[in-house]
């Protein structure tokens, strides 16, 4: 994806949904042609030329400074997120060295034998999610809670396949649209970081063939850090479920987090949840046994 033209949109978004008076500027009179703030306006508020934040916009960002990135942050009320968005993009005075090692390709991501051996001891559902919304590793209730991801080709153990292009998603996530919502916000989040990443050029073209949904979405530029919240899902096995999210980060990862799902003690959802991992354990113990009686004698 090109920087440029993502700098473009996001500030054009940013500023389109901010109108004079939420600003604190008296508007002038008569029609206004653009929806929110004009360039002249953020230029004001920002305390630039009206040429600088022209070229800004444009996507031109060699040598630009953080204070001047503070600034155009401050003038279109952007929060802590989607400030650090336009960091990532616009890459101020970013030399050419650390451009070179951005564009490197991407390591492959490992979870570690810990990793795996915390998900196994929690009792509650857990995902290990890595770029791009990738799915590299669940406990067996995380993996029957949304899909059993382990059993799919590699490409697709991926939430935003899931949410866009897997059917089961429509009738799980209660809100659907929501869901659909936060997914692209956290993946245009990535992709402010990782802009020459591949893998995510390949996924965002497929998604935006196959899903109209999400060409609507991508075209909105919003960029949402999920750490802590609520999800509300329709499950076909045990129903309504209604469960708290923790997101936490991975200490030799900073792309790759561990996502635990719990629900509130002695609540229905608590007790759906359990007729959940019971069912679990009855499926993993039948297809344990299956997989040792289809071995050969000794």
């Amino acid at each position: 994806m090109d920087r440029s033209s993502e700098i473009r949109e996001f500030l054009r978004t940013r500023r389109a949904r901010i109108t004079p008076e939420q600003a604190g500027l008296t508007p002038h009179a008569g029609p206004r042609r653009v929806p929110g703030l004009r360039r002249e306006e953020v230029a004001q508020l920002a305390g630039v030329s009206v040429d600088y934040y022209i070229h800004l916009e444009r996507g031109r960002t060699q040598g630009v400074s953080e204070a001047v990135l503070d600034a155009v942050a401050r003038a279109l009320h952007l929060d802590d997120t989607e400030r650090a968005h336009l960091f990532d993009l616009a890459q101020p005075t970013t030399t050419a060295a650390a451009r070179t090692r951005r564009k490197r390709p991407l390591a492959p991501q490992r979870v570690r034998p810990a990793l795996y051996r915390a998900l196994g001891a929690l009792s509650v559902p857990a995902v290990v999610q890595g770029r791009r919304l990738d799915v590299l590793a669940a406990n067996p209730l995380g993996y029957a809670l949304f899909a059993d991801f382990a059993s799919r080709p590699h490409r697709d153990r991926n939430f935003a396949r899931f949410v866009f292009l897997d059917q089961a998603a429509l009738s799980l996530y209660t809100d659907w649209e929501k869901a659909a919502r936060d997914t692209v916000a956290l993946l245009r989040l990535y992709a402010g970081r990782h802009a020459d990443d591949p893998q995510l050029t390949e996924m965002v073209g497929e998604l935006s063939l196959h899903s109209d949904a999400f060409r609507r979405l991508w075209a909105d530029h919003d960029v949402r850090a999920h750490t802590t919240g609520t999800k509300r899902l329709n499950h076909p096995l045990v129903g309504s479920l209604t469960l708290d999210y923790v997101v936490l980060a991975t200490e030799d990862d900073p792309e790759q987090s561990l996502a635990i799902y719990t629900p509130e003690p002695a609540s229905p959802s608590d007790e759906a949840l359990g007729i959940l991992a019971s069912w679990t354990s009855t499926t993993t113990s039948r297809s344990s046994a299956s997989e040792q009686s289809d071995k050969p004698p000794l």
